[in-house]
């Protein structure tokens, strides 16, 4: 079923994870009819010299 992937800036903590992916999971069981057991979220952090926003890194913003 739904699989939603969520790139981060590194740094968020595992509350913080879990919380948004409560978050997610709830909006999706709500607005599409699925149960939450068939929603998988995936995290992926990444660090900010590896993330460029505009053209620019976000380590430099």
């Amino acid at each position: 079923m739904p699989v939603v992937n969520v790139a981060l800036y590194a740094g968020r903590t595992d509350e913080q994870k879990a919380d948004l992916a409560k978050a997610i999971t709830k909006a999706i069981s709500e607005t599409a009819g699925v149960p939450d057991s068939a929603t998988t979220v995936i995290f992926q952090d990444v660090e900010k010299a590896s993330w460029a926003v505009g053209g620019v890194m976000a380590s430099e913003l």
